[in-house]
């Protein structure tokens, strides 16, 4: 009688195990306004407003967009592509294009504390297509080349069941008739993951779906943007030099020839105060100077060093739009070819905006048909002087990132040191090319060096102190004291040591010469960079653009 009941019980579980679930669920637990993309259905709802489709903030920058920008002071949604600036404010119907105003049937607004984003705008701005189905409340979104594997209900049964999970015991969350189209989103336990044309998802038995076409997204693509406006010589790598201003622009007069120089860089244009407000100290007379030798002028715009300043106009949308209304100004205004941007000792908590005022200004400026290139330091654990640079996404979105491989000693190090030894130089350029492609890399070199002065303190301390040296005055004073540098295996560099028996003191100086110069010219070739920048004209010998001309075009 035991083993009689035992068996029912078992065959009760066996048929209770083999019984499909009745059990019928809601779509989605019931959620209405689902916005499903790649099959998944996203955690906050889509908005209808008139017709207008609004998506949430964080969907759009998660998913379409990470450069999405929220300017908090502005209370305004900051759209930046390679072209195209697009502002749109909190509940204002007008957004503004390149700062053209655009009418909005609905505009930015917040929704039970979420930030929600009309799409009518972004549509032609982004390759994306939005399919409402009201019948099921469900927002589908597709991306063009997204490729998605076709299938078709082929059981034999009128209708078959989608479920919740792979499995007969999961409830059944809706129907699909035989020979409906249906896309694959995926496979387990020998069950596909589906999504109707209607927009429902859920799983059904391998055997039941037979396998069609892939689908491919094919959307009409964005607006075409503006041609590629980075200038690059014909052949040839990039020769730049810094054109120094610190009260006037230099009487060109007295400049001799410079062969092989395409580029000069004059820094006229610093910001003064935390409004953003730029000084200028630009000359129109240097510019027709330039012209007429060939050489394309990038004016250059500093932040005045000042990281007060700096975070204070990169904070706020209207400051930062006030600047770039000047730069646009004044390139215009001087006839100048491009811009080179040298932000320096800037906090590390500005790091994401002033990637943000970079992409604001950049497209302005293509606009104009002017280059861009922004100047970083090397990699290096100092917050302000390196780590405040998202090298990656600068270099995603301006024509060059100009490294400033110097002052691996400055004028205020506690020991002597060299400018740039040679493997510090290669170090710091390889960390650079770990995220910015070597095509739009120009590498700095400095034109002088440090004569580096130890004189031993009463209490056995040393006190180190140095000033810069043009390469023609480290070879005068060489020669003043008869000296004769001998190559430094360590540094790779020409190296002098002399000792001042009257002063007490050691003087130390690495030579930035020809022989280094030709060194970081190998680099430039070995890397296959876009070329060479000098800081500064006027630091030079005679003869330097000569050798750097037909060392840096000899390939």
């Amino acid at each position: 009688m035991l083993l009689l009941f035992v068996g029912l019980v078992i065959f009760s579980i066996f048929v209770w195990l083999q019984l499909p679930s009745t059990q019928r669920v809601a779509p989605y637990d019931g959620r209405e306004n689902v916005i499903l993309y790649h099959g998944k259905a996203y955690s906050q709802p889509f908005q209808m407003v008139d017709d207008q489709v609004l998506l949430p903030f964080d969907f759009i920058r998660e998913n379409v967009d990470d450069h999405l920008y929220w300017d908090e002071p502005s209370q305004s949604v900051i759209v930046t592509t390679k072209d195209k600036v697009l502002r749109m404010e909190s509940d204002k119907l007008v957004a503004f294009v390149n700062r053209k105003p655009v009418d909005l049937r609905v505009g930015v607004t917040e929704i039970d504390g979420v930030r929600y984003i009309p799409f009518a705008p972004l549509e032609k701005l982004y390759p994306f297509r939005l399919e409402y189905i009201e019948s099921n409340h469900v927002l589908l979104v597709e991306k063009a080349g997204d490729a998605i594997q076709q299938g078709k209900i082929s059981s034999g049964k009128q209708t078959e069941v989608l479920r919740t999970g792979p499995s007969v015991k999961q409830p059944i969350v809706g129907e699909v008739n035989n020979g409906d189209e249906v896309f694959i989103l995926g496979e387990e336990a020998g069950w596909y993951r589906l999504q109707t044309k209607d927009g429902l998802t859920g799983y059904m038995p391998k055997g039941k779906v037979s396998l069609a076409a892939i689908y491919q997204v094919d959307i009409s693509q964005p607006e075409k943007s503006t041609p590629d406006t980075a200038w690059r010589p014909m052949g040839k790598k990039v020769a730049m030099v810094w054109e120094q201003v610190v009260n006037k622009t230099p009487n060109t007069a007295n400049i001799g020839p410079m062969p092989g120089l395409q580029v000069v860089s004059p820094t006229w244009f610093e910001v003064v105060d935390e409004k953003g407000t730029l000084a200028n100290k630009a000359d129109p007379a240097y510019v027709k100077w330039a012209h007429a030798r060939g050489y394309k002028v990038w004016g250059l715009v500093s932040n005045g060093f000042n990281p007060d300043y700096t975070k204070a106009f990169l904070a706020d949308f209207r400051l930062r739009e006030k600047l770039i209304v000047q730069i646009l100004h004044y390139a215009n205004l001087y006839d100048l070819d491009g811009i080179n941007l040298d932000f320096e000792n800037v906090y590390l908590d500005e790091k994401e905006p002033l990637v943000q005022f970079v992409r604001e200004l950049t497209p302005y400026l293509h606009e104009q048909g002017l280059t861009v290139s922004m100047d970083v330091t090397v990699k290096s654990t100092s917050e302000r002087w390196s780590m405040f640079y998202d090298r990656q996404a600068l270099g995603s979105v301006v024509d060059y990132i100009v490294i400033m491989a110097y002052d691996e000693h400055g004028g205020s190090s506690p020991v002597a040191g060299s400018v740039a030894s040679f493997p510090w130089t290669e170090k710091g350029l390889q960390g650079v090319l770990e995220e910015v492609p070597a095509d739009k890399v120009i590498l700095a070199v400095p034109f002088y060096t440090r004569l580096w002065k130890e004189t031993k303190q009463a209490d056995g301390s040393v006190k180190v102190t140095s000033k810069a040296l043009s390469m023609s005055g480290a070879e005068n004073w060489l020669n003043e004291k008869k000296l004769t540098p001998e190559l430094d295996e360590q540094t790779g560099q020409y190296f002098v040591q002399y000792v001042d028996k009257t002063e007490g003191a050691t003087y130390k100086m690495w030579l930035e010469g020809e022989d280094s110069l030709l060194k970081r010219i190998e680099l430039i070739h070995r890397y296959n960079l876009a070329g060479l920048a000098g800081w500064r004209r006027g630091l030079e010998k005679d003869d330097t653009w000569s050798k750097i001309d037909k060392s840096l075009q000899r390939h």
